[in-house]
């Protein structure tokens, strides 16, 4: 009986232990390595600055979608993990960003969905792994500063 416990707890220990989280987290889905130098190339032919903005991009020569552009990459207290830019850009109504959800200048359909292209039938999967590569590194993780208030006495 005790050698089943010990068994049971060092399995569920080992399972715990071998949890991984932040971008390299398999969790979710993962995908071979890709080419970032390929990736910024893929993100130029689709035009993603049609409706996004990337810090240190510009094409001057597309016609915005949108007045304020839908910012990629930047500083975030949330990790984006390779799963979630996968699915942003193979599934975009799975879960918008909520400072989106309610602009006026009609980035989210009535229905509450993604007025964001789906290029699951143009791009290759290897263009998708590659504009994975080149987008994570922009997100940069700001760790959440709490604010610590000291210690009340009463008198």
């Amino acid at each position: 009986m005790k050698l089943i416990r010990f068994i049971m707890i060092f399995t569920i220990f080992l399972g715990i232990s071998a949890c991984e989280f932040g971008p390299e987290s398999p969790k979710g889905f993962s995908l071979p390595k890709g080419d970032i130098v390929a990736g910024e190339k893929v993100f130029m032919e689709y035009k993603c600055l049609a409706c996004h903005s990337l810090e240190g991009y510009q094409d001057k020569t597309l016609i915005k979608e949108f007045d304020t552009p839908v910012l990629l990459g930047g500083t975030s207290s949330i990790v984006k993990t390779y799963a979630q830019l996968v699915t942003s850009v193979i599934n975009p109504s799975h879960k918008l960003v909520p400072r989106y959800n309610n602009l006026d200048e009609k980035v989210v359909n009535p229905d509450g969905t993604s007025k964001m292209r789906v290029f699951n039938d143009v791009m290759t999967v290897q263009e998708l792994i590659d504009l994975i590569a080149f987008l994570q590194p922009k997100y940069k993780v700001e760790p959440i500063n709490y604010t610590h208030y000291g210690q009340y006495r009463a008198l």
